[in-house]
């Protein structure tokens, strides 16, 4: 199991992060409402040939939490282009996944973060995107961050659930709900969902002209018409792949020489 024991001070945040493995680098980002525990059966097996750089989102797992925090993909770009910085990366592998591909994808076109291959799993990165509970979420955060902890287990059990591509036990559940339980970790969960704005993906997707890094985009059968959208929208440079291809990708991915 992976564990981000460490803190790195960004602008007064504490952000968990850990490393694990040894061979060229790959730094693994995490979506929403994840924690860098979400690649713990995939970070055995990439561990192998490279080293994993991983972290928790500025809100989320492990790292702070608090009143009025900004954890929208404003943010959240710079803060893993500050963690790239702090790891001293030139031009690692990346593999990000949901709300994590739109952030790496931020990194790159905004930050001018340049990676040696990008995957992409099921990222949130073409408009529209939200379900009708971030929606409903949205108008009445406050009234949600107020609800009893067993009702906050309840809506934490549903949301993450339908996430999965298989049924989850209780105890599978249990480190993907922990965060997000609490005097702390409840307002936390509904304060990133309510920051959640298209603003952000809009105008990455107007920026992809810039595009540089080697992609890939993974996702499974649910997903076959938007990763349709994606390819229509996306770059040369990238590649639409299903969603079982990604490990195998991730580990032979091969250096490329790109036209600059």
């Amino acid at each position: 199991m992976i564990s981000p024991t460490r803190i790195f001070d960004w602008n007064g945040t504490g952000i968990a992060w850990g490393t694990t493995g040894s061979g060229p680098p790959v730094v693994l980002v995490h979506g929403t409402p994840f924690s860098s525990h979400v690649w713990h059966r995939v970070a055995p097996e990439l561990a192998r040939d490279h080293t994993l750089y991983f972290y928790d989102l500025p809100g989320y797992g492990r790292s702070e939490k608090r009143t009025g925090q900004d954890v929208s993909l404003g943010i959240q770009n710079k803060a893993l282009a500050a963690m790239l910085a702090f790891w001293k990366l030139d031009r690692p592998k990346v593999i990000a996944h949901d709300f994590g591909g739109a952030t790496a994808l931020r990194a790159h076109l905004i930050d001018g973060c340049d990676y040696e291959r990008l995957l992409l799993v099921d990222p949130v990165a073409v408009r529209p995107w939200g379900s009708p509970f971030v929606q409903h979420v949205r108008q009445h955060e406050a009234a949600f961050a107020g609800t009893p902890d067993y009702i906050q287990a309840a809506i934490l059990k549903a949301y993450i659930s339908g996430a999965a591509y298989r049924p989850l036990s209780d105890s599978e559940l249990e480190p993907y709900i922990a965060p997000w339980m609490g005097p702390v970790g409840q307002p936390a969960f509904y304060r990133q969902i309510a920051q959640m704005d298209q603003c952000f993906t809009t105008r990455s997707n107007s920026a992809t002209e810039n595009f540089a890094a080697r992609c890939r985009f993974c996702g499974d059968r649910r997903t076959t018409g938007y990763r349709r959208t994606v390819a229509r929208r996306s770059p040369p440079c990238c590649r639409i792949a299903p969603s079982h291809l990604f490990l195998t990708l991730a580990i032979s991915c091969r250096k490329t020489p790109r036209k600059r």
